[in-house]
């Protein structure tokens, strides 16, 4: 049990380590997830935000979306996230943009949630669902925090059927890839904390643009760290490569895709 423990903290700690870093930045630059701010709106528009509510944000990162979800909405937001330097940077971020006292960071575990029941009209999480070790705890934590009718949403990677071993590695699990489910796993989670879920909305197109995207990243980027442009501490480039290519293959090929999915809470 103990070990468990250890290894799930261990799997937090990996991946927020990650997405901190200056190499995840560059090559996924402010939005840390497929379709960019155009998929974090349509997700609002499906939650239902509108000014007034209050929206929690799982897996926040540095903030973007929050902040994004809060402007465009009108509505108060709240993220949370485990990375203690990416909380911070987004409670910079959310001063900057005069956003003080309708947008708010906090460190926090997807799994215990640090809020009173029902406090949300609204929860949602990008592309993080899948790096948390105890999802049905998640999901649950989900309704919890959410009022009597209130919206969740969902996006993120989807597979079908069996991935190359080279997509099942620890640098994939990080970046949802190793880890990510099919359509109906999601379902499962969200309908066992007693959602109904009301939509499934395909955006594959979204993840091969982002998987083209970074490809071409790492191209100029192994080039300028060649000539010394450019200073990436930890990068792996030989890695990074082939899971981009696996990646785009399995794209190709229907394997891997992407989705929104969107529910109520009946509890």
């Amino acid at each position: 049990m103990i070990e468990t423990v250890r290894s799930a903290e261990t799997a937090k700690t990996c991946c927020s380590s990650l997405y901190e870093s200056d190499w995840a930045r560059f090559l996924l630059g402010d939005s840390f997830h497929p379709g960019g701010f155009r998929l974090t709106e349509r997700l609002g528009e499906l939650v239902g935000l509108r000014a007034g509510c209050r929206v929690l944000d799982v897996a926040s990162g540095r903030g973007t979306s929050t902040i994004f979800l809060a402007r465009r909405f009108g509505c108060e937001a709240v993220g949370v996230e485990y990375g203690t330097r990416a909380v911070a940077e987004a409670i910079s971020l959310a001063e900057r943009a005069g956003l003080r006292g309708r947008v708010s960071f906090e460190l926090g575990d997807a799994e215990r949630l640090r809020f009173a029941d029902g406090e949300f009209d609204a929860v949602i999480c990008e592309c993080a669902f899948c790096t948390f070790p105890d999802k049905a705890a998640s999901a649950f934590e989900f309704a919890r925090v959410l009022k009597p009718g209130g919206r969740v949403g969902l996006s993120h990677i989807t597979r079908s059927g069996p991935l190359p071993e080279e997509l099942e590695s620890l640098l994939a699990k990080i970046v949802c890839i190793a880890d990510a489910e099919p359509i109906y796993g999601y379902v499962r989670h969200l309908e066992d904390a007693r959602f109904t879920v009301d939509r499934v909305e395909s955006h594959d197109e979204a993840l091969a643009e982002m998987v083209k995207d970074i490809r071409a990243k790492l191209l100029g980027a192994e080039l300028l760290v060649k000539l010394k442009k450019l200073d990436l501490v930890g990068a792996d480039f030989g890695r990074a490569k082939a899971l981009a290519h696996y990646a785009a293959e399995a794209v190709e090929q229907g394997k891997l895709g992407y989705v929104i999915i969107t529910g109520t809470n009946n509890r």
